[in-house]
């Protein structure tokens, strides 16, 4: 059994309490307008080019077996039609304009690497969050990782984006101990707008987690013209809820334009963002609800 993964990130402090080691599966099944993490939108590797760090040296031409790369006046021209992610160039790059994206792996290859800081989770309350893209697309895969794990007395956190069948739910729920779930719009029309799907699905899955008594953390993206307006909406949805540990304000960000460029992805990223004032106001709003409850 394998998955595609797209990185593995140690001492992340982002994604669950404490000190946590975050994996990021490749593949989602929203097209979220601001998304952050667009080298994991396709279930497939991928090479990312950064030409910005590109030296011409042109080593990479000499181990493609698909000539993606050329040199044309001393330029590096990479044609990514012709790529089919080997990764034989990723490893002759000297400065990292070469990037693959994507490496398919099993739970033997991997868990090694999780298991590796787990003192740093025991001091700090951390442990291992399982995110993307949309790491449920591989449920089986996430449950075999998910019971070794467990059998290693590691904390789990699953990050979703709650648009995948209640079946993958129920696989995992039994070993993981708080899910980390985005809320980015109540109205159907404006999830749609944001992401390209129909968000009845997600609210579904986050009323069935919480129905069975399981932790959530609430992760909101802020991304003024596009959901602010969901901001009461949201609130009064999450003041239904009983199980809700936290709820997060995510500032929405542009940092990622770099990464459309390297993966050659038309980049739709909103041009304004969100002030500082603004997440204040949301989040303090947010940590009432949790107070009150």
């Amino acid at each position: 059994m394998k998955a595609v993964i797209s990185d593995i990130k140690r001492f992340a402090v982002h994604d669950g309490d404490g000190i946590r080691t975050t994996v990021f599966f490749k593949g989602c099944p929203l097209g979220c307008i601001w998304c952050h993490n667009p080298e994991c939108i396709s279930q497939k590797p991928v090479t990312a080019y950064y030409a910005n760090n590109c030296a011409s040296c042109m080593e990479c031409t000499k181990v493609c077996p698909n000539k993606c790369h050329k040199a044309d006046g001393g330029v590096h021209i990479f044609d990514r039609t012709l790529c089919t992610a080997c990764g034989k160039c990723q490893k002759v790059c000297f400065k990292n304009a070469l990037k693959i994206y994507g490496t398919e792996c099993t739970v033997d290859e991997i868990l090694p690497i999780l298991t590796a800081d787990r003192q740093f989770y025991a001091n700090s309350s951390g442990g291992v969050t399982l995110s993307g893209g949309e790491c449920l697309i591989y449920a089986d895969f996430c449950v075999e990782l998910l019971k070794r794990l467990k059998a290693e007395n590691i904390n789990t956190a699953v990050d979703t984006c709650g648009f995948v069948s209640k079946e993958a739910l129920k696989k995992v729920i039994p070993y993981t101990d708080v899910f980390l779930y985005d809320i980015k719009a109540i109205d159907e029309n404006t999830h749609i707008r944001c992401t390209g799907k129909s968000n009845r699905f997600i609210l579904e899955n986050l009323k069935y987690i919480d129905g069975i008594g399981k932790k959530t953390e609430i992760r909101i993206p802020y991304v003024p013209k596009y959901n602010a307006c969901e901001k009461e909406k949201i609130l009064e949805f999450i003041k239904g809820l009983k199980n809700t540990v936290k709820v997060r304000v995510l500032p929405y960000h542009n940092y990622a334009g770099s990464k459309y460029e390297a993966l050659g992805i038309k980049n739709k990223l909103p041009e304004l963002l969100p002030s500082d004032d603004e997440i204040r106001e949301f989040q303090a709003d947010a940590d009432k609800i949790i107070n009150f409850c």
